[in-house]
């Protein structure tokens, strides 16, 4: 027999014994679930009903959720059940205590505990960055002494990714970037008859400023985000435990190759796109202002110091250094779920570009005399 159904069998003390038999499965019930509920809680409304589940077939989910309702979300006490069936009653109960509690009014003092736990947030963040930087002091002590050990492939895969590939999306920004520097200053410059000054602004806010920061910002969000992906991916599939299973030091493998290249990177990257800024720059001036490329090469060394320069090239060391950590240390931080993944590689790329501009705030004190032409 496979159609559901409900026996019922009046007991001498005024009980009820009630059977079911047959297949208790979403097809058998799709058209019957309305009566069925009826009839089994008026059944399970009597105060002494005891439940035979011997000679039921089939129960699934949808069965068996039928039957948890009609008992008004509550096991009965007296059960005869298959173990295969009572798991799965048991299974419906569980899961139904899980579901979301009732919402309780806020405090007063809910800003109170919002602000210390973002203080607490803030600063366990503060302390695992600083494991990290310890992590990678260690592991140069420990190629110093070591050299062989020195994850040569690594370094070089995440050097081309970094650096290489950057490359023609940094020329087009920059490029670009020059073209409009150049096209807005000589609209101001030529009011005031300084057009042979526009190369000392092209000169000055791209070797100095523009072209780190430009730079920065671009591998952050491209080099820097890829790195947190990797991480997390393989933190997510346990790649990053199995490694520490056979004993590989993580931070000597994963981060210190990504941290190291995208520090030779960086200052190779900003004086490719401070080259090509400057072009887009004089292209720009030659047709806005008829300046000669000439004159342009001749005057530069003159407005802007050697010293700009060093100190272009310093930023994008510290600039790649910061990326990479701040990309590993979220990369790191990743939970085993897709959605860790995402909103740890969304802050990632947030916390580098802002990472960068403090960075750059300091190196603007701390060489605000050093490199300006008197």
């Amino acid at each position: 027999m496979s159609e559901a159904r409900i026996d019922v069998q009046s007991l001498d003390d005024g009980g009820r014994n009630v059977s079911l038999s047959g297949r208790w499965t979403l097809v058998q019930l799709a058209h019957r679930s309305e009566a069925l509920i009826a009839q089994l809680r008026e059944l399970a409304a009597h105060p002494n009903v005891s439940w035979n589940f011997t000679e039921v077939r089939a129960l699934d989910s949808a069965g068996a959720m039928l039957l948890w309702r009609a008992w008004d979300r509550t096991m009965p006490e007296i059960l005869l059940a298959r173990p295969e069936h009572l798991r799965i009653l048991e299974r419906i109960a569980a899961a139904d205590e899980h579901q979301p509690p009732a919402v309780v009014p806020k405090s007063p003092f809910e800003w109170v505990m919002v602000i210390g736990r973002n203080a607490i947030g803030f600063w366990n963040q503060l302390v695992d960055f600083a494991v990290l930087i310890g992590q990678m002091l260690l592991c140069v002590v420990h190629l110093v002494r070591t050299p062989k050990d020195l994850p040569k492939r690594e370094f070089s895969a995440n050097l081309y990714k970094s650096g290489v590939l950057a490359m023609p999306v940094s020329a087009l920004v920059g490029f670009l970037i020059g073209v409009v520097l150049s096209y807005l200053s000589a609209l101001q410059l030529r009011q005031f008859g300084a057009d042979i000054f526009i190369v000392n602004i092209l000169g000055m806010g791209i070797i100095r400023e523009l072209g780190p920061v430009l730079v920065a910002v671009l591998v952050a969000g491209r080099s820097g985000s890829a790195m947190t992906a990797q991480l997390g991916v393989m933190r997510v599939t346990e790649e990053i435990d199995a490694l520490s299973t056979m004993g590989v030091s993580r931070s000597l493998r994963l981060v210190f190759p990504k941290v190291t290249a995208l520090a030779v990177a960086m200052p190779l990257l900003v004086l490719w796109t401070t080259t090509i800024a400057l072009i887009g720059g004089m292209v720009s001036a030659q047709i806005q202002l008829d300046i000669s490329y000439a004159f342009f090469f001749q005057q530069l060394p003159k407005a802007v110091p050697m010293a700009n320069l060093i100190i272009g090239l310093v930023k994008g060391i510290a600039f790649g250094i910061m990326i990479a950590l701040v990309a590993c240390h979220f990369g790191l931080r990743v939970r085993p779920n897709t959605e860790s993944l995402s909103a740890n590689t969304t802050a990632a790329v947030v916390t580098a570009i802002t990472a960068v501009i403090l960075l750059d705030s300091v190196f603007a004190i701390a060489t605000s005399s050093i490199g300006i032409p008197q």
